[in-house]
């Protein structure tokens, strides 16, 4: 992913979750996944996808169940 990319995909993530916190880090190494920050807490990894030419961008987000809040019995 082009650097124009990432800074393209970065604005549209900010203006669509309205958090200027969201910055997307380029990749050390060229086949690096593309890893996706809020503030500095990691938040997901970008994947990009060229299928017959229509340009793709996957935010994949896991969230750990160690990090949800306490259940709350009903």
């Amino acid at each position: 992913m082009t650097l124009n990319e990432i800074t393209r995909v970065q604005e549209y993530l900010r203006l669509t979750f309205t958090n200027e916190k969201i910055k997307i880090q380029p990749p050390k190494k060229p086949d690096a996944p593309i890893e996706v920050y809020i503030g500095e807490e990691f938040a997901g990894v970008l994947y990009r996808d060229d299928e017959e030419g229509e340009i793709s961008y996957t935010l994949n987000i896991s969230i750990l169940e160690e990090d949800l809040p306490a259940a709350v019995s009903i």
